[in-house]
């Protein structure tokens, strides 16, 4: 014979009319799912290089503006940083040296040169 199970409306209904509602029985996912790990081998490893970063060391490389999608592929041709399979790094390097420029102003690394290029920021 199969019980019937209480929903929550069911409950409801139960505490309105002034009836105590049957205790129910529910696991807490605290205890039944165990706590994460603590990854130490990630905290040996060395801190991997940013698109952003390698940017910066590409162009004190290159001595001269470079275009987004010429810096990401000078990045993967010199070991420095690789897209982890996005479809448009040369648009995500982009959008972040604009966003570096818009936030720190004068004390950005870049400084746009041109249409579509950028350079080092003098200092």
């Amino acid at each position: 014979m199969a019980t019937k199970k209480t929903t929550k409306s069911d409950k409801t209904k139960i505490a309105t009319k002034g009836r105590a509602a049957a205790p129910v029985e529910q696991a807490t996912a605290s205890a039944a799912t165990p706590a994460p790990a603590k990854h130490k081998a990630n905290e040996s490893k060395a801190k991997k290089t940013s698109a952003i970063d390698a940017a910066v060391r590409v162009l004190e490389e290159a001595g001269q503006p470079m275009k987004c999608q010429e810096m990401i592929d000078a990045m993967a041709a010199k070991k420095y940083w690789t897209s982890p399979g996005g479809a448009t790094p040369g648009a995500t390097l982009y959008s972040a040296i604009l966003r570096e420029i818009t936030a720190k102003g004068k004390e950005s690394r870049f400084v746009k040169t041109e249409r579509g290029k950028f350079g080092l920021a003098k200092k």
